[in-house]
């Protein structure tokens, strides 16, 4: 039964009439009008279509999906890099939502909303204490542009609510997670995702940065699923000199294109490191392949995810969509870096863990190669291979060390963040007080043993195991990130980020070799 609505996707997609007289297509055909003309039940056609749909695509390759209407709105936003709304990121504490920070010319920043005020009603009804969710809360705050709400909010110090009339707008989501000098001489860009505006995102950045005349440039892409490869090949160009083929797709309905750089990139001259992790996938990989193949840059950290399938997106009739794959992506160097699948799907998601498991992560040792997939560098012929992701030049383990049992106990039963969040929402105004900006913040801010002792008085109440090994063991993680936690609520991620990458080896690592020339040229020439 579930191939029997087939037909209409054949129709939405544009079958041509030689197609629909094909006999698999007419059997499809006569068993749909067979079961609206016998069937014992009243059929749910909707769910059937779907169920259909979504059984076909499992046929074909992990990466074709179809999307229902209700979901599309939501999978596009990121890819799009802006929704339309009020302009808040927000946390529900205590049953009530808290304003974490009102995004900088947002509508609700230019009312006058702050982070720390609490929502306690939207449109006159009342959300507070009736166990409101992040669901309930974008669909009371998301809405078309121009349209407006008016809030409701509770401001420590005020003793009567305040009124806000918002007007809704486009509300960008920045796929450049930090960006600022990590060092006198070298550059850091943390990319999330490759979005609609992820390029003209990094050229602000980059161009910031070059005002600080920076000698090296890091580039990280840890984490980064991918998204629009347009965007990948946008910042590519900006470190590979004019001429140079930097990707081409191909598939068995889809010719052969090229992708070439252009001339005048802002970045071509200067050392680069690209940092990846198995969780780096898709653009992300067309990125970090063309700055290998070139030998342009050095890649480390760990390998990466391995897509190498490129998806088009076709919207259906309904207003659901479909992404199916087209084509194959090529590396300059003429790999496809695509892991292996077949029909098993929950396999094929489950590899990563497959690879902490066989010890891949923590030790290069383990990492097994596809023999029959070399390849070789463009310009200093070193080996590099297709079938598996994209494999750095230099091997960084995963750092298990500090990520014992309470420490995942603690973070995964939100003892951590209501800890935090409270402390913030009771001290906000003191610490914005003493502290006028990040580096005064930076360099005098410790987390006291008061500090520590109170969030582990929390967690003792929230049961969870005190392991005083495991807790001895993950201590100074915990402070750092008790520090990071509090920089990220007072300024931006950006000085999150400043914080914790002082103590990720991955970074370490990479600022080392990048202003370390000669031990960068080596690695370059596969030494």
């Amino acid at each position: 039964m579930r191939h029997f609505f087939i037909i209409l996707f054949l129709i939405v997609v544009g079958f041509s009439h030689a197609q629909r007289s094909d006999s698999n297509f007419s059997n499809i055909q006569s068993v749909w009008q067979l079961i609206n003309t016998f069937y014992v039940d009243t059929v749910d056609r909707q769910a059937l279509s779907r169920e259909a749909i979504v059984s076909m695509l499992k046929k074909l390759d992990p990466h074709s999906v179809f999307i229902p209407s209700e979901d599309v709105q939501s999978s596009t936003e990121q890819l799009e890099g802006n929704f339309e709304g009020v302009g808040v990121e927000f946390v529900i504490m205590n049953d009530t939502l808290t304003v974490v920070n009102a995004i900088i010319d947002g509508p609700s920043e230019k009312v006058g909303i702050k982070s720390g005020d609490r929502i306690v009603a939207i449109d006159g009804k009342n959300i507070a204490s009736i166990g409101i969710k992040n669901t309930d809360v974008f669909k009371l705050l998301r809405g078309k542009k121009g349209t407006t709400v008016d809030l409701t909010i509770y401001r420590k110090g005020q003793s009567e609510p305040l009124q806000f009339h918002v007007t809704r707008d486009k509300i960008p989501i920045n796929s450049i997670d930090a960006a600022y000098m990590i060092t006198p001489q070298t550059g850091y860009i943390k990319i999330s995702r490759f979005s609609l505006n992820t390029y003209e995102e990094f050229m602000t950045e980059l161009k910031n940065l070059k005002k600080s005349k920076p000698q090296n440039m890091i580039v990280d892409l840890r984490g980064n699923g991918g998204g629009y490869m347009k965007a990948a090949l946008d910042i590519a160009d900006e470190f590979i000199e004019n001429g140079k083929l930097m990707l081409y797709t191909e598939g068995n309905l889809s010719p052969r294109t090229e992708f070439d750089s252009q001339k005048g990139g802002l970045f071509e001259d200067g050392r680069i490191v690209i940092l990846i992790d198995e969780s780096s996938a898709s653009a992300s990989e067309i990125l970090s392949g063309a700055v290998q193949d070139w030998d342009r840059g050095v890649i480390i950290g760990r390998r990466s995810f391995g897509k190498g399938l490129v998806q088009r997106q076709f919207k259906l009739h309904d207003n659901s969509e479909l992404r199916l794959t087209t084509a194959r992506y090529y590396t300059p160097s003429g790999r496809c870096i695509q892991k292996h699948y077949d029909d098993d799907l929950s396999k094929y998601r489950k590899e990563i863990g497959s690879r902490f498991e066989s010890g891949e992560l923590t030790n290069p040792d383990s990492i097994h190669q596809r023999e029959d997939l070399i390849y070789k560098t463009l310009k200093n012929q070193r080996t590099v291979y297709g079938g598996g992701g994209i494999m750095p030049d230099i091997f960084v383990p995963l750092d298990t060390s500090m990520f014992t049992i309470f420490y995942r106990d603690l973070i995964s039963l939100g003892v951590y963040n209501r800890f935090m969040m409270k402390y913030i929402d009771e001290n906000r105004n003191i610490l914005s007080s003493q502290y006028k900006n990040f580096e005064q913040f930076n360099s005098k801010f410790v987390v006291e043993d008061s500090f520590f002792e109170q969030l582990l008085s929390e967690a003792q109440k929230s049961e969870l195991n005190m392991d005083e090994e495991q807790i001895a063991t993950s201590e100074s993680h915990i402070r750092m990130q008790m520090k990071a936690f509090v920089a990220r609520h007072l300024w931006s991620v950006n000085e999150y980020y400043k914080i914790v990458n002082q103590s990720v080896q991955v970074i370490q690592t990479a600022v080392e070799l990048v202003e370390d020339k000669k031990s960068y040229n080596a690695a370059l020439a596969g030494n």
